[in-house]
């Protein structure tokens, strides 16, 4: 199974989701948007998938319990790719 991963830079996620800079930080410290990962010394990223998943869920009306819910899984699904 081929599998295509992209990532997102910080500007592609913020015109995906319609939020500002500080909206997006202060969602990552509430646990409703996915941290990003490290591409470098100071280059970081966001798998298009999380962020699409993410939206989806905003989009069916998902709390945010339950967006943390889903971040929380994401977050694990990371830790288990080998």
């Amino acid at each position: 199974m081929n599998l295509i991963l992209r990532l997102l830079k910080l500007n592609g996620v913020l015109a995906l989701t319609a939020t500002s800079r500080s909206t997006h930080y202060q969602h990552i410290k509430q646990g409703l948007m996915v941290q990003p990962i490290s591409q470098g010394l100071q280059a970081v990223a966001y798998p298009e998938h999380e962020i699409q998943a993410i939206i989806a869920a905003r989009i069916a009306g998902k709390s945010e319990d339950e967006i943390r819910t889903i971040v929380a899984d994401l977050t694990k699904q990371r830790k288990a790719v080998q």
